[in-house]
């Protein structure tokens, strides 16, 4: 069994001798099937150093990816911190490589001490993880970053109880990995994923944009994905991912519009 780390580690973030600036060796592990840096690894590694410095955790986050950073590259992450409060801090992240802006980051952290709580979305009602067979990932998106985590889909012939309607339950974990907001943006970067299972298509979709909205982390090892799929239209896919712990915790949620690359198209 793999020593869970945290996340700065598992990624190999790097401080540097300015708090405000990191750095993110794109590293093969952590790469997409075309070997630039992997959509969910890029917001991951943003929020873990803004929680980082402003000893805050994360509440939201979205990442608009505008180039990528490709298989040796080093990325700059410059921190901007806009507004502190006593309880609430906004601020950003800009991840480049030699100058070059590959994704912009905007952030809320903060942890406000109110005694109210509540969860009001269903969690998919499957069987736990030990129930399925481990799911392969077809060749043409199979990522470096998908072979660290180990993904099982919740239903028979790898379509779970919801699925024909927009919806596929699937469960996931990063072996080495600790819960936290990195391994929920890893994690929620699975709106692609779903899009080829519910439309029966091969081919590939990289994403435009990825917001992730933390609402709690507790210790767990597999987390259950509920992919929900909105709609596809003009060569463009959207829909969010909810994510919950094996003890059916609502971790948090995802959301993204992908743009989607079939065999042979454009």
């Amino acid at each position: 069994m793999i020593a869970p780390v945290d996340a700065a580690e598992y990624l190999g973030l790097r401080p540097t001798g300015n708090p405000l600036r990191w750095h993110l060796p794109v590293v093969e592990s952590l790469t997409t099937s075309q070997g630039s840096l992997f959509g969910g690894v890029a917001l991951g590694a943003a929020a873990t150093a803004l929680e980082r410095v402003t000893g805050r955790p994360l509440v939201w986050a979205t990442a608009q990816y505008l180039a990528y950073a490709e298989l040796a590259a080093t990325l700059d992450l410059d921190l901007i911190v806009a507004v502190s409060g006593k309880q609430t801090t906004q601020a950003r992240v800009v991840g480049s490589v030699d100058g070059i802006e590959i994704f912009t980051v905007n952030a809320a952290l903060g942890n406000r001490p109110l005694d109210l709580r509540g969860t009001w979305v269903e969690r998919p009602d499957v069987p736990p993880a030990d129930a399925f067979p481990s799911t392969s990932v077809p060749d043409e998106v199979r990522s470096r970053i998908s072979g660290r985590m180990e993904l099982r889909l919740a239903g028979e012939d790898g379509l779970s109880s919801v699925a024909g309607h927009g919806r596929i339950a699937i469960w996931a974990r990063v072996p080495g990995l600790r819960p936290c907001s990195a391994l929920l943006a890893v994690l929620g970067d699975m709106v692609p994923f779903g899009i080829r299972r519910v439309m029966g298509m091969r081919g590939s979709g990289n994403s435009l944009d990825n917001t992730l909205r933390v609402a709690r982390i507790v210790p767990t090892d597999w987390v259950l994905l509920d992919i929900r799929i909105h709609a596809v239209e003009h060569g463009f896919g959207h829909g969010a991912v909810h994510l919950w712990a094996e003890n059916g915790t609502l971790l948090g949620t995802a959301s993204q519009s992908v743009i989607i690359h079939p065999p042979g198209g454009q």
